[in-house]
């Protein structure tokens, strides 16, 4: 009998559309494999929702008959304590279905499916899970934290400042005069999201205070961050654990801009519905070996040091005449999983996801070969002994 895998995406995120693409991209690449693959979408108020109706990218172009077919979902437990999906609403003459969970594939991009909010009910669930751990997924997506773990162990980022909304409005002149310290054109972030967006370059002040602006329509925690000029983009991919693991070929994106932006990354296509993999790029990118080299020992160190686990793909800077490389950016569920760039390694999209499955189930194993509870008799001796606060039986 099949094991179920849930494939999880949308969510409330900015980056709920590239989500979408990303876990139907996954759904076909495994419809001919060992596993039955349960869909789960999150719409973007939060509801949950499952049923073969999801599985098809045609049918979200209509969201209110999506909603009306999509079936409402949770997790639980069975009697056996086994963690399942359990469908909320049943037929007339029927109980609701109840799925058992062996594993789940997170296809979220951005805000609560990518930042660890999700791993964590996983974790609460014991539910096995491809890609990183809460505190991976958490530090990854925080672009501050990432740099600032960077910086901790002398690895090569660009200078930057960050603020929060309430600073900007009550002191918008002193961080406005420290950015400018740093020398225009600047680069303006919202700090938790990718997918480029609400990110912008910024000529002069005026530029500086539209993009900041933009920008907190999205994340109320901003960077700033100077440019590499002349600026190359290099991306690479990582696959395995924080103990064992491997990079890919690099990628040289092509963007229209300098700056690659959410229309080179997802509508380059004329919207075929492939997504990242769709975006101009060149692979592997043409740089020189030692160039490749470096890029792929740092991706390493940076997942290592990240803790990252499955496939992740991290995005560097290059200055394009003296080669300095710059970590910009590391992504625990990038894009259509980076496929796209394990092909060039003779790895197939399905057999990329299916070593990330694995490596889920192996991690699961591992925690549950400890002890995860603690025998002892504290309440009762605390319910003996009384305690300060508790109400007693009289």
């Amino acid at each position: 009998m099949k094991q179920n895998v849930i494939i999880a995406f949308g969510g409330v995120s900015p980056e709920h559309e590239v989500s979408v693409l990303t876990a139907i991209q996954a759904l076909s690449a495994l419809e001919e494999s060992e596993y039955n693959l349960i869909p789960l979408y999150i719409t973007k108020s939060g509801r949950w929702l499952t049923g073969d109706y999801l599985t098809t990218l045609d049918h979200y172009q209509d969201m209110d008959r999506l909603k009306e077919e999509g079936i409402p979902c949770t997790f639980s437990h069975n009697e056996q304590g086994q963690p399942v999906l359990r469908e909320l609403s049943g037929g007339w003459f029927s109980r609701p279905a109840s799925y058992p969970i062996h594993a789940a594939l997170p296809a979220f991009h951005g805000s609560d499916g990518e930042n660890g909010g999700f791993q964590g009910m996983c974790e609460f669930y014991n539910i096995p899970f491809t890609g990183s751990s809460v505190l991976a997924s958490s530090v990854s997506m925080h672009k501050i934290k990432a740099k600032e773990l960077c910086r901790a162990h002398d690895l090569p980022v660009v200078d930057d400042i960050d603020f929060r909304e309430p600073k900007w409005e009550q002191d918008k002149d002193s961080i406005i005069e420290e950015a400018k310290s740093m020398g225009y054109p600047l680069i303006v972030k919202p700090v938790s999201l990718g997918s480029s967006i609400g990110v912008q370059r910024a000529q002069n002040k005026d530029e500086l205070i539209d993009a900041v602006e933009e920008a907190f329509r999205y994340d109320d925690h901003l960077m700033v961050e100077a440019t590499v000029d002349p600026l190359m983009e290099i991306n690479c991919s990582v696959l395995g654990d924080h103990d064992d693991a491997r990079p890919s070929a690099c990628e040289r994106p092509k963007g229209k801009e300098e700056l690659l932006s959410f229309e080179d990354k997802y509508q380059s296509d004329g919207g075929d519905g492939k997504g990242m993999a769709s975006a101009d790029r060149v692979i592997p990118a043409d740089i020189s070996d030692e160039l490749t080299r470096q890029i792929q020992q740092l991706s390493l160190r940076i997942f290592a040091l990240c803790e990252a686990s499955g496939v992740a793909r991290l995005d560097f800077l290059v200055n394009a005449e003296t080669k300095k490389v710059y970590f910009n950016e590391i992504n625990t569920i990038p894009g259509s999983f980076s496929y796209y760039l394990w092909e060039e390694s003779d790895v197939s999209f399905r057999e990329l996801l299916l070593e990330m499955i694995e490596i889920a189930r192996q991690r699961h194993r591992r925690k549950n070969g400890r002890l995860r509870s603690y025998e002892t008799n504290l309440l009762s001796e605390k319910a003996v002994k009384g305690l300060k606060g508790l109400k007693q039986d009289k």
